[in-house]
């Protein structure tokens, strides 16, 4: 091949004769696509690496103790050093998380669904939900600890305080955007609501409902650790006890093992609800 990159690639696409694109160009988007997927994964750990190491020089520029701020190295050794403990610790928020997103989840589909269907029952209920989120979850969660005990429930309830407004507008907001043409034909062959809603709306519904889980699953272990930070009794604590005591005793560097171990797990939990989409409504990527 004589001419350039820039050459070859416009001899490609100057098709005029044919509808079909020709093989070079097939190759030229393979090529492109698989170029972008690879900047997709390499330039955020290049840039989270650039900083991690302007942190760790920083720490020994400074000279900076360990007790007011640790390095990354130091931090993953003590990550490593704890991690039969912090298994332990996140087993137990895990639990939390999981009860609080299930229950999240069925509240929200419930509500969404009468919001959807009674226009009654949304005046009445969508104030309430709008007006759950400008309380603050620190403020009210000392007092789930006052009513119900310092064991695991008190947690549940803050996850699902947490979960349930992003699954229910998403999921409310994606009922409510289903093309009124395809109700109006399934109304014409006189299906009824509960059919309609089951083989119309659900299913085009259903990328504004992953949508709102997505960022539920992300913010349901930061729920179950601020109600651990708040109350948790011995034997039940999770990483939120746990970076408590942390943090009491100076162990800066298990504080940010602790937060690791919180990111770690609600990247997994993200991972996880992406995936379950990929699996359900697997038509979602190809549009």
């Amino acid at each position: 091949m004589t001419r350039g990159d820039g050459s070859f690639v416009s001899s490609c696409v100057k098709q005029d004769d044919t509808k079909e694109p020709s093989p070079c160009v097939l190759v030229v988007l393979l090529m492109k696509d698989k170029i972008n997927n690879i900047a997709n994964v390499v330039v955020p750990l290049a840039f989270v690496s650039f900083l991690l190491v302007i942190w760790e020089y920083t720490v020994r520029w400074r000279s900076i103790p360990d007790w007011i701020l640790p390095g990354p190295l130091q931090i993953a050794r003590t990550f490593a050093e704890n991690a039969p403990m912090l298994t332990k610790h996140a087993q137990t928020t895990l639990t939390e998380c999981l009860a609080g997103f299930a229950i999240a989840i069925a509240f929200s589909f419930v509500i969404a669904f009468l919001m959807d269907e009674l226009p009654l029952v949304k005046k009445a209920i969508y104030p309430l939900v709008i007006a759950s989120q400008t309380i603050p979850i620190v403020s009210v969660a000392p007092l789930f600890i006052i009513w119900f005990g310092y064991g695991i429930l008190p947690k549940i309830i803050v996850v699902v305080l947490v979960c349930f407004f992003p699954i229910a507008i998403s999921l409310l907001g994606g009922l409510a955007a289903v093309d009124k043409d395809y109700l109006e034909l399934f109304r014409s062959m006189q299906a009824t609501r509960l059919n309609i809603f089951r083989m119309v709306k659900l299913p085009l519904a259903l990328p504004s409902f992953f949508s709102g889980l997505k960022i539920s699953a992300a913010y349901s272990v930061m729920g179950a650790v601020i109600g651990e930070w708040l109350g948790a009794k011995q034997g039940l604590g999770g990483l939120g006890a746990y970076m408590t005591l942390a943090q009491r005793s100076f162990q800066v560097d298990r504080v940010f093992a602790a937060i690791l171990a919180v990111t770690v797990c609600s990247a997994a939990l993200f991972a996880l609800v992406c995936l379950i989409e990929k699996i359900t409504i697997p038509w979602n990527r190809l549009s």
